[in-house]
């Protein structure tokens, strides 16, 4: 058992305790009024008084804790082992019913614990009960036999509520477990391909500087003999694409904060045919993490793509930030999405469902906002198409604005 079930233990029992607690306090008052049992009541008492206020430290601790250890566990055991061994001493010893819950903690130990902890545990409880046994005082009642028979019957009945509470509890603590299990591997398989494409895209990235250099050269030359006035621009319009690829290789090696505004004009100029409406306040520079220039510009191109491909090559886009969280939302006019379709199926990471697509824009940006601590989430957008909002909080450390 980790240390995080331990813990989950450890609330678990403490909630029993309250319960043995209540019942406890409810015998002595019932047994020393109703029945008229010439019991000790001051040492029964004062165990009440040392388990509530165990109880109460145990609350206080745990609340703080995020794991603890299998050693913890059991002396929280042998606490209650102790207090047991001690009140039922001082309740008729081996005629006491209640002399049967030592086998209830030893089965909590067994359920929960290690078998070396739950083993140490179930010698504990017979090391008690032996000592009750031996310097416990037998009940004097004219009919102890109708009694012994009483008190087996609600032993019996408090020990079925507590193994069905104990056990309810844990199993939906393993369900719990499995489901994190779960995300975790889909996370883990989600992963490898990033790590596959990232390495795919390192070495792609190297070997483009040489023709993007080759290219830079012609399109110079074309520019120096460029005769006419459409030419020129269209050979300019080139020369910028060029300068923006090769600033993105360069980044990959060194990267650096890029200003959002800049990469939303940087979009513009590699998709020029899509019409962009951008709203929302942004500062006038806002230099983010390079993470995020990717996350917007991957969006940006499934929206147009989208929009293309349904006859409506329209982006609207909205960026917002306040108090050190940004907000953006993209919304297409394209066909739509199918609302059953995961927005990242870890099973088909690279199936796209564009023509020619590759199947890893939304991919990679579920995986960018998730690693910087964000959230994002994909509905329909008004009039058709979809709208993909996401959050992100930049931090002092992630973003530089200016005014």
């Amino acid at each position: 058992m980790s240390g995080s079930s331990a813990l989950s233990f450890l609330r678990t029992l403490c909630s029993l305790r309250w319960l043995a607690i209540a019942g406890q306090a409810v015998t002595i008052v019932a047994v020393s009024s109703v029945l008229e049992l010439d019991l000790p009541l001051r040492p029964l008492w004062l165990g009440v008084l040392v388990l509530v206020a165990f109880n109460l430290y145990a609350s206080w601790r745990l609340r703080r804790l995020s794991d603890v250890s299998h050693v913890t566990a059991f002396a929280h055991l042998l606490v209650d082992i102790g207090v047991l061994a001690w009140m039922v001493g001082w309740s008729g010893g081996i005629t006491n019913p209640f002399g049967l819950m030592f086998l209830i903690l030893t089965a909590l130990a067994a359920l929960a614990l290690p078998s070396n902890w739950a083993l140490a545990t179930g010698l504990a409880s017979l090391a008690g009960y032996t000592l009750a046994a031996i310097f416990g005082q037998p009940l004097r009642h004219e009919d102890t036999y109708t009694l012994l028979l009483g008190g087996l019957a609600f032993n019996f009945v408090i020990s079925i509520g507590v193994v069905l509470y104990f056990s309810t509890r844990l199993a939906a603590d393993m369900r719990a477990r499995e489901r994190e299990l779960a995300a975790l591997r889909e996370r883990f398989t989600r992963n490898e391909g990033i790590v596959a494409l990232a390495t795919h895209a390192a070495a792609m990235a190297h070997e483009l500087n040489t023709p993007l250099s080759t290219m830079t050269l012609l399109a110079d030359e074309i520019a120096a003999q460029a005769s006419t006035v459409d030419l020129r621009n269209d050979v300019d319009t080139l020369q910028q694409l060029l300068t923006l690829c090769r600033e993105r290789i360069r980044n990959l090696a060194v990267p650096t904060e890029v200003d959002l505004v800049s990469v939303v004009g940087q979009w513009r100029l590699v998709r020029p045919t899509v019409d962009l409406h951008r709203t929302g306040s942004l500062p006038a520079s806002l230099r983010v993490d390079p993470a995020i220039a990717h996350l917007l510009q991957a969006l940006l191109n499934n929206a147009a793509d989208a929009g293309e491909a349904a006859g409506e090559p329209r982006v609207d886009l909205r960026l917002d930030y306040r108090d050190g969280v940004l907000t953006g939302e993209v919304s297409d006019h394209g066909a739509g999405f199918d609302p059953s379709h995961t927005l990242l199926p870890a099973t088909s990471l690279f199936n796209s469902g564009k023509p020619g697509g590759l199947g890893v824009g939304l991919a990679l940006s579920h995986v960018t906002v998730e690693q910087l601590g964000g959230a994002m989430t994909m509905t329909a957008a008004e009039g058709g198409g979809a709208r993909i909002r996401f959050t992100l909080p930049l931090g002092l450390g992630r973003a530089s604005a200016k005014p």
